[in-house]
């Protein structure tokens, strides 16, 4: 199944499930959603579950913390990264705030579907990572998958959770496919160990994800043995799972598309410096999209990083600790 076949049936069974569940944005319903994540939704629940709004991100958000307030459980979706931002202040002073406000007599059952990252030859505004922003908001869950397993597991759980989640999807995993079942249930806040391995951890999330596991099977070609944790959840970070790794190989990096200064790559590596720093072999290093706006498509690829500036990163740590 791919990840947005995954997607579409985990939106399909919670719709099922649970009549408090709807789903809208824009071109959501008749369309299916630009990436199709929502194809046949309308169909099969009615317009009343599925439906399309008006171009008003802002109001999209608005709408969906009004009805959460009133005992539903809205999943609204923003049809790209940058195109979430005029929603932004709704995010930041009352998704994530409310339940704080009230002293936990307002939750906010609501998910907040976004479509990120590069990978499909997008212009400005279609290929943003903007992570940091969310992560950066208390009272927010930040999740992003890299599996089609993950993209069901983790969705289900982010629709059934009383608090907001922020549910980042990797564009360009939307065709990357792999095995489901609907029976497998995810926690949130758990990252995952996806590659076992001694000499050095590799820890990434949603599109980096793969990248890690190419370059850590190149890596074993070298006879390195590379272990690689998927974060799963950037916010609240599972700081043991991670830890755990990096004290046993003792050394790290850390791998995303998104610029690197004061990023959620910025924070890994901070976190694993304090508290890994007596058991580290080399220092953290990370492995990130450049400070600049995204790259045209003409340039993406050299925008992105990829396996060959994971495994630099490498021999540059092994470098370090033979000097």
């Amino acid at each position: 199944m791919s990840m947005a076949a995954a997607l579409n049936r985990a939106l399909a069974d919670s719709l099922a499930a649970d009549d408090r569940v709807v789903v809208f944005g824009e071109d959501v319903g008749a369309l299916g959603g630009v990436f199709r994540i929502t194809d046949g939704l309308t169909e099969r629940f009615g317009e009343s579950r599925c439906f399309d709004t008006p171009l008003a991100e802002s109001g999209i958000v608005g709408t969906a913390v009004g009805m959460a307030m009133n005992g539903m459980t809205p999943v609204v979706e923003m049809q790209f990264d940058a195109f979430a931002l005029p929603a932004f202040e709704q995010v930041v002073s009352h998704v994530a705030k409310l339940g704080n406000r009230t002293r936990g007599d307002l939750r906010m059952p609501l998910v907040i579907r976004i479509p990120y990252g590069g990978g499909i030859g997008g212009v400005e505004h279609h290929c943003d990572s903007s992570e940091a922003y969310y992560a950066h908001t208390p009272g927010l869950t930040v999740v992003s998958p890299s599996t089609p397993q993950d993209a069901y597991s983790l969705l289900r759980a982010a629709i059934a959770s009383p608090d907001p989640v922020i549910f980042m999807e990797p564009k360009k995993l939307y065709w990357s496919t792999g095995p489901v079942d609907t029976s497998i249930e995810a926690e949130l806040r758990r990252a995952r160990v996806v590659r076992p391995g001694s000499d050095l951890t590799l820890i990434g999330y949603g599109p980096s994800v793969p990248i890690a596991l190419e370059a850590a099977e190149a890596a074993e070609a070298d006879g390195r043995s590379v272990e690689v944790i998927d974060v799963r959840t950037l916010t609240p970070f599972d700081d043991r799972t991670v830890v755990e790794s990096v004290r046993r190989t003792g050394r790290a990096i850390v791998i995303a598309e998104a610029p690197g200064f004061a990023s959620v790559a910025s924070e890994i590596q901070a976190r694993v410096f304090e508290q890994c720093f007596e058991y580290l072999e080399a220092p953290v290093r990370r492995v990130t999209g450049f400070d600049t706006p995204f790259a045209s498509p003409k340039f993406e690829h050299w925008y992105l990083p990829d396996a060959e500036r994971v495994l630099d990163a490498i021999e540059t740590l092994h470098w370090e600790e033979s000097r």
